[in-house]
């Protein structure tokens, strides 16, 4: 399979280089392994991967022998790392010796799919001493080979009017996923998923969550597939599916925490104004095919019978977009906006010194003033530091509406400009 640049290069490179451990994680079947290999380190390097069932059960054997026998001059690459937690303690240990010698750079990189959050020893063994960078599945940037990130573009360019070309929509939504059946087109995608699903509830619910119960957890994702695009109404949901909530919780931080969905926090902003915001969370999942393959439908067909439930897809594509580029800008906070009398906004993308971007998503070839008033209450309550406010929507040409208020074609995150 032929390589694709991805986005967090740049950063993980850059991370390596400065940090001593570097946890790189993601769903499976994402790319890290390749992504690591394509990657310039400062020194030679161990490989190790807890996928081989020897090394696993040596390791866990003694951990401790294990990390004294890496060499000191070489970078060591542990793969799937979340598979024995017991060499966390250790690597602490080799880390904080290496640190009184001053050699606090480049020692470790790890990765994993599984997110830091679920691995309790991990983040308990290293806080002060990891930093954790995801990877995600193909943007469509990254799909197109543009080496575009529009987070980035849009807070540093100036918008101005262009006319771009046709772009087919559905096809670049089918490819902006796993890498290898992006690329592979002779892949059956439907065996594929079956597969991917499959590993996941045989071996990665287990060993994250002590998760066994398969037929719950399809279930669980079914219900959230028909709420994607949606505030979360957890009770609901637990409700629906005969759990208990303590039971719900613990299968939904599996489904999160091996990169299935995740959750977007509501926007909120110090203030003194007496403004209430809503405190509900939206749901998505990072990858639409997923989503595709657990709803049991073709997105073509969606698309072209304009079912309603469309609007929620492509809603769940910009989400999934948005937090693939934030993965390599540090900092980045993606929010939704919604007050107590339901005034909406889709994304809030906020950078660490506050600078702040509205965004609209619109699946339409045209739009009206109307499609901008939510933009402009977030812009007033905001104030200097509301940078633009962003309508996407699915036509061809990139309009000023307004100070700051810009619509864009959707294809503007791939760029296909005349």
């Amino acid at each position: 399979m032929p390589y694709f640049q991805r986005n967090l290069k740049t950063l993980l490179e850059a991370t390596i280089a400065e940090r001593p451990l570097v946890y790189l994680n993601g769903p499976r079947q994402v790319g890290k392994s390749t992504l690591i290999q394509n990657s310039a380190l400062p020194k030679t390097e161990n490989y190790i991967t807890f996928d081989e069932p020897l090394t696993k059960i040596t390791v866990k054997e003694d951990p401790g022998k294990f990390v004294k026998a890496l060499q000191g001059d070489k970078i060591t690459i542990i793969d799937e790392i979340q598979k024995v937690p017991e060499i966390f303690d250790y690597l602490k240990i080799s880390i904080d010796e290496n640190r009184l010698k001053g050699n606090n750079k480049s020692l470790y990189l790890i990765s994993g799919s599984a997110n830091l959050l679920a691995l309790p020893k991990l983040s308990k063994a290293l806080v002060g001493r990891v930093s954790v960078l995801t990877l995600l599945p193909f943007s469509s940037s990254e799909y197109k080979q543009t080496g575009r990130n529009f987070i980035e573009k849009l807070f540093n360019e100036s918008l101005q009017y262009k006319k771009y070309g046709d772009y087919d929509l559905t096809d670049i939504m089918i490819n902006a996923t796993y890498p290898e059946i992006a690329v592979d087109k002779s892949i059956n995608r439907q065996k594929w998923f079956d597969d991917y699903l499959n590993t996941l509830l045989q071996r990665d619910f287990y060993e994250v969550s002590n998760i066994r119960d398969s037929e719950k957890i399809v279930g669980l994702l079914g219900a959230m597939a028909m709420r994607a695009g949606s505030l979360i109404n957890d009770s609901n949901i637990y409700s629906e599916l005969g759990l208990d909530n303590r039971t719900y919780e613990k299968y939904k931080n599996a489904v999160i925490n091996t990169f299935l969905v995740f959750e977007m926090q509501a926007w909120a902003k110090s203030n003194n104004l007496n403004k209430r915001f809503t405190k509900a969370r939206k749901l998505f999942f990072h990858d639409i095919n997923f989503l595709l393959y657990i709803l049991r439908r073709e997105l073509r067909e969606i698309y072209d019978k304009k079912e309603p439930f469309m609007g929620h897809i492509f809603e769940n594509f910009v989400a999934a977009e948005i937090m693939k580029n934030a993965s390599s800008l540090v900092g980045t906070y993606v929010s939704h906006f919604r007050t107590a009398d339901k005034k909406e906004i889709d994304f809030v993308i906020e950078k660490p010194n506050g600078d702040t971007i509205g965004i609209e998503v619109k699946l339409e070839a045209n739009f009206s003033a109307q499609d901008f008033n939510n933009l402009k209450i977030l812009k007033s309550l905001a104030g200097d530091k509301f940078k633009k406010g962003i309508l996407f929507y699915t036509g061809n040409e990139l309009l000023p509406f307004g100070k700051d208020l810009y619509a864009v074609p959707i294809c503007y995150l791939w760029e296909n400009s005349l």
